[in-house]
């Protein structure tokens, strides 16, 4: 596409004043560009035109007649009316009518061709087809060829004020005025590789196709000219993909290398051995960090693989090399828990480790500007201006998805191209790893580690709670602990869900003879700290919650995990849930409490927690039920917002579209070498930068 179309105003345009202009812009068209991107929603096949005498009633079709009367019927109302004609093929006659539309009386006249398209109904009255308000056309008018018959017609979203037939006129003129002008930005030897028909002809078919063209092909959006704008879609972000990655081997990083003579301490202390996939990653980053360039890795595996002791192990690198390491989590309930976690494991090593959350920032400051403050654990109050580093080496950024662009830009900006592992627990389907993160090398820790029993998953109505209070009673007799989730906090928030509080309050009720807990983001964090602390040490049996727990919480002593009102989960927040039991060796069990009405992505759901516990695979289904853009329920994840690529459809196309973009960019010259492209990639991106990066 020439730059310049995209700064050609809109009512320029034939057909388009000052008020159609504003129409336009109300659905996102302000220039000739916008609207060449402005696609058809869907297609009605208007090629053949249908005699009278046999059209059928209930089925949208066209038909061709001469006019041979007109009449007005007043309706009560003031200036209410219908206007009918008749209109004779030579095959039989056909009325048509419309309602309130005083306007048409002007266009239409005795002896004109006309064209009709519609809805062909019977009168209740008079028991005869008619149509009533189609679209019409003067045959043959101005001399040009329809926009709207005797052809596949194109059907656009619209906005009141502006109708079917407007838009279409005005799209019919813009092609006509102005796809001669468009240009093709990609590489020639690319097109004709991958056999890609030009932009021209895409945009032209899209808006309105030959003769002859697949119209099921066009309404699923899977015509090659579809195809053709879809890998325009990905190969500009991989484009993005390639140069950002570019960018980061240009980095002066600071080469890490030491010993290990704290991570073999560490190895000894554990009451567990390294499964081979964490020895894997362990080398893939003591490998990065040695290297010339900052380390900018992506760690993920399923929950309960082991993601935090490998996290560890790079913080104790990183530590005997002579830096700093960080560890940002997105809420204070994990960042208490990392802390937690990483104190317990490094003591006995000589090292300070410091918490930085909400208001216990302001102590810490100094010992983290100094240095004396060796790891420190924090929510984003570690990237506020008064919290500087002396030294920092390594940023790990945890649940990365829910921080945004510039919260995790900041964190990096603490030290001196620091290196980066940005870690979720969220297993990520292969597709949507390789569109947000094509920037970063990709670590997956593939095995569970030994002895793990899977979880038995098991759906419930509430007249059924009898066998999960049974099977409650059970657990903690033989020693166990509980786990039970609510969606909310008080019953307050949601009229219709039962809450923690009430929980609380419930489950006392029930096990008098048992210690219960209470856990929630609005209690204090020494409340909070103490609640977990209480249920790892065992002084409580049960702890009720929200779904704060849903990361980071870590006692395999833990066996039941109970989740009230199942239904208004997300499916990727029940897999964390359940993977907070399962962490011992003795049998799990996760107990969904499902309330009436369940709808049907809530069934699907429930029905894939019972079937599988694979984190990937129900990754994949959560990215067909949910789609790419609501997979994180954020757009600060970096999920593009694409017009036409669905990644999960596309995963065959995105994976050429990275190949051909990070073999353009690795000639050197970058889209220096391609002024077309880089005008493209430039308007493209001109609206996205922040969408479009990773940490």
């Amino acid at each position: 596409m020439d730059s310049k179309l995209s700064e050609v105003l809109i009512n320029s345009a034939r057909g388009v004043g000052s008020k159609r202009a504003g129409l336009l812009g109300e659905i996102g068209i302000t220039t000739v560009q916008d609207s060449l991107y402005y696609l058809p929603c869907r297609y009605i096949d208007r090629s053949s035109i249908s005699n009278i005498f046999n059209l059928i009633e209930g089925q949208p079709q066209s038909v061709r007649g001469i006019v041979i009367s007109t009449e007005i019927k007043m309706t009560r109302g003031r200036g209410k009316g219908i206007y009918e004609i008749n209109l004779n093929d030579g095959t039989a006659v056909i009325k048509a009518r419309w309602f309130n539309q005083p306007f048409i009386r002007k266009n239409i006249s005795v002896g004109q061709e006309l064209l009709l398209n519609g809805m062909v109904r019977r009168d209740a009255f008079s028991g005869l087809l008619v149509f009533d308000n189609p679209e019409y056309e003067v045959a043959g008018e101005n001399g040009r060829p329809s926009a709207h018959s005797n052809r596949i017609v194109p059907v656009y979203g619209l906005t009141e004020g502006l109708s079917q037939k407007q838009l279409r006129n005005i799209m019919f003129g813009i092609i006509e005025d102005f796809i001669n002008e468009v240009i093709d930005p990609l590489p020639e030897d690319i097109i004709k590789r991958l056999n890609l028909p030009s932009l021209r002809e895409s945009l032209k078919e899209l808006h309105f196709p030959a003769d002859g063209a697949d119209t099921d092909l066009l309404n699923r959006r899977e015509s090659i000219y579809h195809k053709r704008l879809v890998f325009d879609e990905l190969f500009m972000f991989e484009l993005w993909m390639a140069l950002v990655k570019r960018r980061n081997n240009c980095e002066k990083g600071r080469p890490l290398s030491c010993g290990g003579i704290f991570q073999r301490k560490l190895i000894e202390k554990l009451p567990f051995e390294l499964t081979g996939a964490q020895l894997r990653v362990l080398s893939e980053i003591r490998k990065d960090m040695a290297g010339p360039h900052p380390m900018r890795r992506l760690l993920q595996g399923d929950v309960g693989c082991g993601k935090t002791i490998v996290a560890i192990m790079a913080i104790l690198h990183a530590v005997e090399c002579g830096c700093q390491a960080a560890v940002m989590a997105p809420t204070e309930v994990l960042a208490e828990q990392h802390y937690y976690t990483i104190s317990s494991a490094v003591e006995g090593l000589g090292l300070k480790t410091k918490l930085v959350v909400g208001g216990m920032r302001e102590r810490h400051i100094d010992r983290i500007a100094s240095g004396e403050a060796d790891i420190v654990i924090g929510t984003h109050a570690l990237i506020q201006d008064d919290v500087a580093f002396s030294n920092l080496g390594l940023a790990i950024i945890d649940e990365q998805h829910k921080f945004g662009v510039t919260q995790r830009g900041l964190l990096r900006k603490k030290g001196q191209n620091p290196h980066v592992i940005v870690m979720t627990a969220t297993p990520i389907p292969r597709s949507l790893a390789l569109t947000l993160y094509g920037d970063l090398e990709y670590s997956v820790i593939s095995e569970m580690p030994a002895g793990r029993v899977p979880v038995v998953t098991r759906a419930f109505t509430p007249e059924k709670r009898s066998i999960i209070y049974k099977t409650i009673e059970e657990q903690i007799k033989n020693g166990r602990q509980v786990y039970v989730v609510y969606p909310v906090i008080e019953e307050s928030e949601k009229a219709d869900f039962k809450s923690a509080v009430q929980g609380y309050e419930a489950f006392q009720k029930i096990f008098p003879e048992f210690g219960v807990g209470l856990l929630h983001g609005r209690m204090s964090p020494a409340d909070k700290q103490a609640a977990m602390i209480s249920f790892k040490e065992r002084e409580s049996h049960i702890l009720v919650s929200t779904s704060v727990i849903e990361v980071g919480l870590d006692v395999p002593n833990a066996t039941v995990m109970v989740i009230v009102h199942a239904e208004r989960f997300g499916l990727a927040q029940l897999h964390q849930l359940r993977g907070r039991v399962g962490r011992g060796a003795g049998q799990s069990f996760c107990l969904l409490i499902c309330y009436e009405p369940l709808g049907e992505d809530a069934a699907r759901r429930i029905d894939i927690m019972v079937k599988t516990a694979d984190g990937f695979e129900i990754a994949e289904k959560d990215l067909e039920i949910r789609g790419p853009g609501q997979f994180f329920g954020t757009r600060q994840a970096g999920v593009p917002d694409f017009r036409l690529a669905d990644i999960s459809r596309d995963i065959d196309m995105l994976e050429i579209a990275k190949k051909e973009a990070f073999k353009l960019i690795g000639t050197g010259c970058g889209l220096d070498g391609f002024p077309l492209l880089r005008r493209f990639f430039d308007d493209f991106f001109a609206e996205r930068t922040d969408c479009y990066q990773t940490a």
